[in-house]
């Protein structure tokens, strides 16, 4: 069994979509024929992509959900069908126990991804961290530190939204 966990950008341009769906297709390619698991916060972007192919590599996929209310205070209009069936498709979900998405949720959220994950799966742009920490950077920064391998996306051409 392989346990792949995804950290990445939620802004990525509709242009980049395509090109980290398919970098992402190509890394989980080499784990079909083995029983593989995709852990994921399944946000918009980077980590619903992930999720979705998990999902379309045959491999069961495991969401963590950052706190109790991140359904109806985060999940925006456009990504929450999106959401909601990755959620349905889980084989296990697993919801933090703060009440409000904040930082501390999502940090508490990013631990486990790194607990319970074998290798991290980055869709990173490879930019240092932001004055907010939390975000990507922070992601790969602990993984690496811990020994964690991490495995960056980052198509030619990719590029954020502003």
């Amino acid at each position: 069994m392989t346990i792949l966990a995804v950290t990445g950008h939620m802004d990525l341009t509709d242009d980049t979509v395509p090109l980290v769906r398919r970098a992402l297709r190509k890394i989980l390619a080499e784990y079909r024929g083995g029983e593989l698991v995709g852990i994921s916060c399944i946000a918009k972007g980077s980590d619903s992509l992930f999720a979705e192919a998990v999902l379309e590599a045959g491999g069961r996929l495991v969401v963590v959900i950052p706190s109790q209310d991140y359904r109806e205070r985060k999940v925006k209009p456009d990504h929450a069908a999106t959401f909601d069936r990755l959620t349905a498709a889980a084989s296990e979900v697993v919801v933090m126990p703060h009440a409000t998405a904040d930082r501390s949720a999502y940090e508490a959220a990013n631990t486990v991804l790194l607990e319970r994950g074998e290798r991290l799966v980055a869709v990173w742009n490879g930019q240092p961290p932001g004055a907010k920490g939390g975000g990507t950077a922070d992601v790969v920064l602990a993984a690496r530190s811990s020994g964690l391998p991490v495995d960056v996306v980052w198509p030619e051409g990719a590029a954020r939204g502003t």
